[in-house]
């Protein structure tokens, strides 16, 4: 089947919009977002408030009005920054404990004996890219030590860690062939080593739909997310029934941001952001019935 539908005007686009059912309040506002946010972008924000007893010509609820819509996309905006924020302080939380735990047991260059990883491949393919990274890194620590070191070549574990991506760091941590490793760096956060690794992957492919400025509030997941049932009193936070759905990451998000920083009032901004805009409706999301009831969201009321 060949493509044949012809590219759309600002104003046969607001024509179209109104054609559906659709209020548009202000020709002028309306077109102004038109012309700085894609058509098919807005279009993932509208499609909640479509008709689907209607076939055909995707119209919309009645009452319906762009203003909506927009509400919908500021709060999924709104929504990446809250969890890039998170994200950042658990990714270098994540390779500070890495680096850590590792030099104290192996010494300072311990990523360089290949003895400690269990895939000879996956260890290559990890090498090569911090190697790259390291090499086109214009980072102060980096270059001194470039500078005043011949041997080895590469950067001790700690500065190497830093030059990580969250997508590589995840690989490493799960190539370590040592349960021993692995469990040592995941009793820090209180979880089990399987389930730290499941959710580094997991919160790769979150980070880069944030980066991208992707969809996020509604979007049912590609790689999810092993569930923890240890430590037992957070298990009942999770909603297994919608494992697709970003409830379940931010209650992750939410539990490991209270051991790096115990006084951290994130979840109270999700919560207040949830609030603030009734369109985004929780059970889209996969939050579970009764889930402010929940002691992550009640207790931090």
């Amino acid at each position: 089947m060949r493509y044949t539908k012809p590219p759309l005007s600002l104003d046969d686009q607001l024509d179209l919009l109104a054609r559906r059912g659709m209020k548009i309040p202000d020709n002028s506002r309306v077109r102004h977002y038109l012309a700085h946010i894609n058509y098919y972008r807005l279009r993932a924000y509208w499609l909640p408030f479509e008709d689907k007893a209607v076939e055909g010509d995707h119209k919309f609820l009645p009452g319906t009005s762009f203003e909506d819509a927009l509400a919908l996309y500021v709060f999924d905006r709104k929504l990446r920054l809250l969890i890039l924020d998170s994200i950042e302080r658990i990714e270098v939380s994540l390779r500070t404990r890495w680096a850590y735990s590792l030099a104290m047991r192996y010494g300072a260059h311990a990523y360089l004996d290949t003895g400690l990883f269990r895939d000879t491949e996956k260890y290559r393919h990890c090498f090569e890219d911090l190697q790259k990274e390291i090499e086109r890194s214009h980072e102060t620590f980096i270059q001194h030590y470039q500078m005043h070191y011949t041997e080895p070549k590469m950067p001790p574990i700690w500065a190497a860690c830093e030059v990580m991506s969250l997508g590589q760091l995840s690989m490493w941590f799960e190539n370590l062939k040592h349960h021993a490793d692995r469990k040592e760096i995941a009793l820090f956060y209180q979880l089990d080593e399987i389930i730290l690794s499941s959710f580094m992957h997991h919160l790769t492919h979150v980070r880069n739909l944030c980066a991208h400025h992707s969809r996020l509030w509604n979007r049912r997941f590609t790689f999810t997310m092993r569930l923890p049932r240890k430590p037992r009193h957070i298990a009942g936070w999770f909603n297994p029934a919608e494992l697709r759905k970003i409830y379940n990451t931010l209650v992750m998000l939410g539990y490991i941001l209270k051991i790096i920083s115990p006084d951290s009032t994130w979840i109270t901004h999700i919560k207040e952001l949830l609030a603030d805009c009734p369109y985004a409706k929780p059970e889209a999301m996969g939050f579970p019935p009764g889930w402010g009831q929940l002691p992550l969201w009640k207790d931090n009321a």
